[in-house]
């Protein structure tokens, strides 16, 4: 049985493909996903901290109150619960919510200051140790300063 012969020249790949390749492993395009990745899986704990950690203490502190549960109906059935007025087709302003979102951008603001904080100090730590000159510095540093002793001779 015979095997049809391979061509001996592959098709060219269209000049788009490579310099698609180019960007995408392109250090900037790799970090930026790679900050987004983090940053959705950061969203939910951060979520969490809003919602389980500092929301009771700032309902304790403000005597229960529940923000989320805080609007204004502006038309249609005046109901006790946002999800009650929903369903019943009230246009409400959930202020509440809103409150909620800043006190949200506040803690993840909050928690990148200190983030950044913390890496900056870490950096600057490993920049204060600089490291001696290279072999190849030392030697051109050496025939540097022979050169010049010549010249003064």
């Amino acid at each position: 049985m015979d095997l049809p012969s391979l061509p001996r020249h592959l098709p060219r790949k269209p000049g788009w493909i490579a310099d698609f390749q180019a960007f995408i492993m392109r250090g900037n395009v790799v970090d930026l996903a790679v900050g987004i990745i983090i940053g959705a899986a950061f969203t939910s704990i951060v979520q969490s901290l809003v919602r389980d950690v500092f929301n009771p203490v700032i309902g304790l502190l403000t005597g229960g109150v529940d923000f989320s549960q805080r609007f204004l109906t502006i038309r249609g059935p005046s109901e006790p619960t946002l999800e009650a007025a929903r369903k019943a087709g009230a246009v409400t302003v959930n202020y509440g919510l809103f409150v909620n979102a800043v006190i949200q951008f506040l803690i993840v603001a909050f928690v990148v200051f200190w983030v950044v904080r913390v890496l900056q100090r870490f950096m600057r730590k490993q920049e204060e140790a600089p490291a001696g000159p290279t072999p190849t510095e030392a030697l051109l540093t050496e025939i540097r300063d022979l050169l010049a002793k010549e010249r003064v001779s």
